[in-house]
């Protein structure tokens, strides 16, 4: 089976533990079958393998998260990069060309395209099965799954069915509607669209060449930020006369929001943090290295990170967005290919942050314009290459490289190091990237 997870979005709705590089997928707010915490993508990533050990798995994604993706699911997965946010049927479009041009799967091969967080259990890939074997059937030329729906909710759009069989033609499809409207579009046995759907790869590589002129994988990355900016429903489904929908009864959900991802954490609390015996109904997340004591409180929603502290009632979270909008703050976590580093400070002129590395991982070779650094060993033994010298380095060593100095570090165990930098002009843009030293 060949998949195409899409992982895009940015991390608005669970401020403030997710930011513009951490999306929600990248939480580790799960408990993994080993006991360990593991994140939405992680998990889903699992239960792939765990269904198909050999499906062809690749992930669209932009830029930004790549180096989290490594980091949490390993160097050799396989991405279809977007060099801009484009929506989904650019990303759809390139992902498909890039199975058929450079993973040289065959035209009239299937492939299931779903997103990569959805909060669902086995049956659900099982399904992912089901909906394959559809498309290779060639009845239509378009299988969408159809999610029965638990509730009259307004964050879905709808697919309305022309049978109430398991697989049936599609009548209609409706938009994100009122609770009201929504409340009627399921007792006309309307099911969620929840974004998944298989197709041959011709299908969707013509449709790309009717919409872009090419379906050329090398073609479409070249000219991609001039791509038309359109969802897959617009472009594709809801213009498709011949297209069906395989009911899915199971759960899924999407964990968009803190007060739906609350009801899928197993504990009340990670992180430091202290409820006494009269809260209620309370979800309490610490990143933080100082404690959060929480008393009398019911009903709400309380996470802190190195961006900032949410306090906020269950249901009014939902409504979190438009003031995260007005929030303007550097990125105090990220977790790299490498590794990960944490800002624990921001001065003028100064900005110190600790970096962790993982045992035979190192940084790019680089330098940059406008600031002097200065790296302390905390912990762990490493290399250090300045301006092509190499050195051994443990804890308690300091290394200062002025502006202008190529620099790099190689971690031979688990490494810590704090890095302090100076200068008038600290960016994350003031950085040259050169060939490692060989």
């Amino acid at each position: 089976m060949n998949i195409i997870l899409l992982s895009g979005g940015s991390g608005k709705r669970l401020w403030p533990l997710s930011n513009d590089i951490r999306s929600k997928q990248f939480l580790k707010l799960f408990q993994a079958p080993d006991g360990t915490m593991e994140s939405m993508v992680q998990r889903v990533y699992r239960q792939i393998r765990s269904v198909d050990r050999q499906a062809s798995v690749v992930i669209a994604t932009g830029k930004a998260q790549i180096s989290s993706l490594r980091n949490q699911l390993g160097e050799d997965i396989d991405i279809s990069l977007e060099p801009c946010r484009r929506d989904t049927f650019p990303a759809i479009a390139l992902a498909t060309a890039y199975l058929h041009h450079i993973k040289e799967v065959p035209a009239e091969e299937t492939v299931v395209v779903c997103p990569v967080d959805p909060y669902v259990e086995e049956d659900y890939f099982l399904k992912l099965r089901e909906l394959d074997l559809q498309a290779r059937k060639g009845e239509a030329n378009l299988v969408l799954m159809g999610i029965e729906p638990t509730y009259p909710s307004e964050k879905y759009g709808y697919i309305i069915p022309q049978d109430k069989g398991e697989v049936s033609a599609v009548s209609t499809f409706k938009e994100k509607p009122d609770v009201a409207t929504a409340r009627r579009y399921i007792n006309q046995g309307a099911l969620w669209n929840g974004g998944v759907f298989a197709y041959r790869l011709s299908y969707v590589l013509d449709r790309a060449k009717e919409m872009f002129g090419t379906s050329d994988y090398d073609e479409l990355f070249a000219k991609y930020e001039s791509l038309t900016k359109i969802s897959f429903d617009y472009a594709v489904a809801e213009k498709e006369p011949n297209i069906q929908v395989l009911r899915f009864v199971g759960q899924w959900k999407d964990l968009g929001t803190w007060n739906t991802l609350a009801e899928e954490i197993a504990e009340p609390t990670l992180g430091n943090v202290i409820l006494d015996n009269t809260c209620q109904n309370v979800t309490a997340i610490n990143e933080l290295n100082i404690p959060i004591l929480c008393m009398g409180v019911k009903n709400a929603v309380v996470a802190a990170s190195g961006d900032g502290i949410l306090i906020s009632d269950r249901d009014r979270s939902s409504y979190i967005k438009p003031y995260v909008d007005q929030i303007i703050s550097p990125v105090m976590f990220a977790e790299k290919s490498w590794g990960s580093f944490t800002v624990l400070d921001v001065q003028d002129g100064s900005m110190t942050i600790r970096i962790r590395l993982r045992q035979g991982s190192h940084i790019n070779y680089h330098s940059h314009d406008h600031r002097d650094e200065v790296w302390t060993i905390v912990s762990g033994q490493g290399r250090t290459i300045v301006d092509g010298m190499e050195q051994p380095v443990s804890p308690g060593d300091v290394i200062t490289m002025q502006a202008g100095c190529r620099h790099t570090i190689l971690a031979d165990t688990e490494l810590t190091v704090i890095e302090v930098q100076l200068g008038e002009e600290i960016s994350v843009h003031d950085k040259h990237k050169f060939p490692f030293p060989s």
